[in-house]
């Protein structure tokens, strides 16, 4: 027979679970920027570029992809300590995961493959962080959907 401490205990070890994935791919996504994104190569010479670098070297509205990834953890820890945020972490997360991924990709698209003499080639870690920002958004709908439905 089920207790109603029973479903207590139940439902704070989901409210602990819930921000769990979404957090680990957010810092997953802020790990990823730091790492190699491009290799360029000409005549055999190789060069590569992280998030980092290709913000500082003018896409400066690449610096919002760490920034929402930081706010994504902040929120989720806050969320994590018991505070009754569940909405705001979901939305946090939603437009966060989507920031980043859209920046990412239009990155991609601005410097593209390369042609001629020069090629570009973009990395796994560039892919990875990709995937993993459009995951923290998917996971955070996913939590919204999953919340909103409870009783």
């Amino acid at each position: 027979m089920v207790t109603p401490s029973d479903i207590r205990i139940e439902k704070s070890e989901t409210r602990a679970d819930a921000p769990r994935l979404t957090m680990s791919l957010a810092a997953f996504v802020l790990v990823c920027f730091f790492l190699p994104w491009v290799q360029v190569s000409c005549f055999g010479m190789q060069e590569t570029a992280s998030g980092v670098n290709l913000a500082r070297e003018g896409a400066r509205a690449l610096w919002l992809a760490p920034i929402a990834m930081l706010l994504v953890l902040l929120v989720g820890l806050i969320y994590s300590l018991g505070k009754p945020i569940g909405g705001a972490f979901a939305l946090v997360s939603m437009v966060g995961g989507a920031l980043s991924a859209w920046l990412m990709f239009r990155e991609r698209a601005k410097i593209g493959w390369g042609t001629g003499w020069i090629s570009a080639q973009w990395t796994a870690w560039f892919w990875l962080g990709a995937a993993a920002s459009v995951g923290v958004a998917a996971s955070a709908l996913s939590f919204y959907v999953k919340r909103s439905r409870a009783p």
